[in-house]
C-alpha cells in the first residue's frame, strides 16, 4: 500500500462482522484462563496484555498503523512529545555518557536535555548543522553513545543533512535519532535516509486537532545494538529473569525494552481514548499534510515580496538555504510552518500579532487552524540570547503556522496585520 493508504488501512483490520471504526477498549485489566499464561506474559514468552500501563489493544492498534507509516519494525506511543525525546535516549544511556544533538531543536527540547538531563548524569552536547564532519567528529567522547537531531527544525525550520549525519553517527558505531513531527512520515521518512530511530510528537500533524498531547517512539530494526557494544539490550537484564533483548527480539529488541522496562517502570503509557482520537488524526494526515504545505508556500511567497517583512524562512520557498535539501529530503511538500521576522523588532512582531483575526494567537502548532507564536517571548523564553541565537530565533520572529483554511483568507489575514505595522 502507498502511504496514504496506509493511513487509513494499517493497524486495525475488522474482521467479518466487527466495527469499522476502532474500537476503543476502554480497560486497564485483561483476563487468562491460567496463571501459567500471565507467568508466560511477565517472563515475555507469549503475547498479550498485561496491563494497561505497558499496553492497550486500542494503543497497539495505533501503534502498528505508525511503524507502517515510518517503515520501522514497532512503536510505542507514550504521553507527550517530550516523553518521546527523553525515552528514546534513557532507552540506551544512562549515568556517565553523553550524546550529539544538533542545537537547532524545540526550545522544551533543550531544557530537557541541558537541565533534566545532566541531573542524571547524562551529558548533551550541540552541535550546528553546518559544521563540517570533521568538527562534528571533534566532539565525540569515549562515552558518547547517540546523535539526536530535527529533520525539520522547530522553529528555525532548517533541513537535516539525514543522510550525512547518519553515516557520521554509523562510522563512530552510534544510532541517529531524528524527530521528525513536522514533515510527519507523509513528507519525509528518515528510516529510508539511514536514521535508526524516529520520534514524533503526536500533539502536533498526526492528531492535526489540537485535542490530546501524545508522542511516539519507532524503532527501525536495522542497528546492530549487539555489535556495536549497547549492553543494556545484549546482555541479560536481570528484571526480567536475564532476557536478552537482541536475542529474544531481534530487530526489535529496542522497543521491547522500551516498553517493557521504562514505560512499565515511568508509567508514561498514553489511554485508549487518546489512542482512538489519535487514530481519527492520522487518517487524514496524507490529506491534511498536502494542504497544509500548498498554503504554508503560497504564505511564504507572499510574505517575501511584503515591505515590512525582514526575512522569511520556509524550506519549500525557491532560494531559502535549506531548498536543496527540501528537494531531497522533502519532495512533496515542506510541511505547514513558517517562521518571519517583521521589520522593528518585537515591538513590530506583537503589533502583528494581536491584530490578527483569522489566525489564532495560541501556545501550539501544526493543528487545522492557522496559529501564531512568538517563540522569544513564549515557548523558547527560557532560553539564553546565547542559546537562541543557536537555536536560529531573534526578537522579531514569529512562528506561523498555516492551517488548511481558504489560502485567500489566510493571505487576507496576513495583509491586515502587516498594516498594523506600516
Amino acid at each position: 500500500m502507498k502511504v496514504e493508504t496506509k493511513c487509513i488501512h494499517e493497524g486495525y483490520k475488522p474482521q467479518n462482522g466487527a466495527p469499522l471504526a476502532l474500537p476503543i477498549y476502554q480497560s486497564t485489566t485483561y483476563t487468562y484462563d491460567s496463571t501459567e499464561h500471565i507467568g508466560k506474559l511477565f517472563d515475555l514468552q507469549a503475547d498479550g496484555h498485561m496491563y494497561s500501563r505497558i499496553s492497550n489493544p486500542t494503543v497497539a492498534y495505533v501503534e502498528e498503523k505508525i511503524a507502517a507509516l515510518e517503515g520501522g519494525v514497532a512503536a510505542v506511543c507514550m504521553t507527550s512529545g517530550q516523553t518521546a525525546s527523553f525515552l528514546s535516549l534513557f532507552n540506551i544511556l544512562g549515568v556517565g555518557d553523553s550524546f550529539l544533538c544538533s542545537s537547532r531543536i524545540y526550545g522544551g527540547t533543550i531544557n530537557l536535555f541541558s537541565v533534566t538531563m545532566k541531573r542524571m548524569g547524562i551529558e548533551c552536547i550541540y552541535f550546528d548543522d553546518d559544521m563540517s564532519d570533521a568538527e562534528i567528529e571533534a566532539l565525540i567522547k569515549s562515552n558518547t553513545k547517540a546523535i539526536f537531531a530535527e529533520s525539520l527544525a522547530n522553529p528555525a525550520l532548517s533541513v537535516l543533512d539525514i543522510r550525512r549525519i547518519a553515516d557520521l553517527a554509523h562510522k563512530h558505531g552510534m544510532p541517529l535519532i531524528v524527530d521528525n513531527t513536522f514533515p510527519t512520515p507523509i513528507l519525509c521518512r528518515p528510516l529510508e535516509h539511514g536514521a535508526d530511530i524516529v520520534i514524533h510528537s503526536t500533539t502536533k500533524y498526526m492528531d492535526g486537532h489540537a485535542v490530546q498531547v501524545g508522542g511516539v517512539v519507532v524503532d527501525g530494526g536495522s542497528f546492530d545494538w549487539a555489535k556495536n557494544g549497547y549492553t543494556c539490550l545484549s546482555e541479560p537484564d536481570e528484571s526480567y529473569h536475564g532476557v536478552i533483548y537482541t536475542e529474544s527480539f531481534g530487530k526489535a529488541a529496542y522497543a521491547t525494552k522500551l516498553r517493557t522496562q521504562l514505560i512499565r517502570d515511568l508509567g508514561t503509557y498514553p489511554p485508549a481514548s487518546a489512542a482512538f482520537l489519535l487514530d481519527l488524526g492520522l487518517q487524514s494526515l496524507a490529506v491534511r499534510m498536502e494542504k497544509h504545505s500548498s498554503n504554508a508556500l503560497a504564505a511564504a511567497k507572499f510574505l517575501k515580496q511584503h515591505d515590512m517583512i525582514e526575512s522569511v524562512s520556509y524550506p519549500g520557498l525557491e532560494g531559502d538555504k535549506y531548498y536543496d535539501l527540501a528537494k531531497k529530503y522533502l519532495p512533496n511538500g515542506s510541511s505547514g510552518v513558517v517562521s518571519l521576522t517583521i521589520k522593528g523588532g518585537k515591538t513590530n512582531a506583537v503589533k502583528f500579532m494581536d491584530a490578527l483575526k483569522l489566525a489564532k494567537n495560541v501556545v501550539h502548532v501544526a493543528t487545522v487552524h492557522t496559529c501564531v507564536l512568538h517563540p522569544a517571548s513564549e515557548t523558547h523564553r527560557q532560553l539564553t540570547d546565547e542559546q537562541l541565537l543557536a537555536a536560529g530565533i531573534n526578537p522579531g520572529m514569529i512562528r506561523l503556522s498555516v492551517g488548511i483554511e481558504n489560502i485567500d483568507d489566510i493571505i487576507e489575514d496576513l495583509k491586515n496585520g502587516l498594516a498594523q505595522c506600516e
